[in-house]
């Protein structure tokens, strides 16, 4: 069976956001069972983690002799387990992995930018300068992505391992307005994350999370 290692916990504005997220949802799509392994930052920088992820990152996967490391990989590898991710023919499913390529090369990389400057470097002087073109480019490639869609209800004509990758990546948006704004990625988002297996996903990323912070909560002394 699959072991996938994950985060024990993450702060709040991370959580939903953990690029387990995306193996976790490959999974339940694809009705492959699997096991959780979660570390925390002592197990990340192990010398036997290191081994499973060189650079102590999550996610990755131990499937008997496979070892696999980088969230985008590791979706591709499940999804050719799976007819529920890739189309049977082969024009079909090369276009799911250009989308699965695009999703991961071309439109998050201005977002985490964007992302970055918003959370990490907020308080940095150069920060606030820098982030008018960086929205700009989250833009441009937002726009380029509505104008895609148009009215389709996916990337391509069924909803494929491209739409899993792209779903997540649009989440990093969550606390702007830049998805809300374009109605057309509103309703793509909202119709991919509605699938019932993107919500046991969330459930299950979100869960040791909160019973670490119960956990915590039930070992502070009490007040008083």
């Amino acid at each position: 069976m699959i072991t996938l290692t994950a985060f024990r916990w993450v702060p709040p504005f991370a959580q939903g956001l953990v690029r387990d997220l995306r193996v976790r949802w490959a999974l339940e799509e694809a009705g492959i069972p699997y096991n959780e392994k979660l570390i925390g930052v002592k197990d990340q920088a192990s010398p036997e983690y290191r081994t499973l992820q060189p650079f102590g990152q999550v996610p990755a996967i131990e499937d008997g002799d496979l070892k696999l490391f980088e969230s985008g990989a590791i979706v591709l590898e499940i999804a050719e387990r799976s007819d529920a991710l890739l189309p049977a023919d082969a024009q079909g499913r090369a276009r799911a992995r250009a989308w699965t390529l695009a999703a991961l090369n071309t439109v998050e990389p201005p977002i985490t930018h964007l992302g970055g400057l918003m959370i990490f470097h907020v308080n940095e002087p150069w920060a606030a300068p820098a982030l008018p073109t960086a929205e700009q480019a989250v833009c441009k490639r937002l726009d380029e992505l509505a104008k895609w869609l148009g009215e389709r209800d996916y990337l391509e004509d069924r909803f494929t391992v491209g739409d899993l990758m792209m779903t997540t990546v649009l989440r990093i948006l969550r606390n702007t307005s830049l998805v809300s704004d374009r109605p057309a990625l509103q309703a793509y988002q909202s119709r991919c994350e509605a699938r019932p297996a993107f919500r046991k996903a969330l459930a299950d990323q979100l869960r040791p999370f909160a019973e670490y912070e119960a956990a915590r909560a039930s070992a502070r002394p009490a007040a008083g």
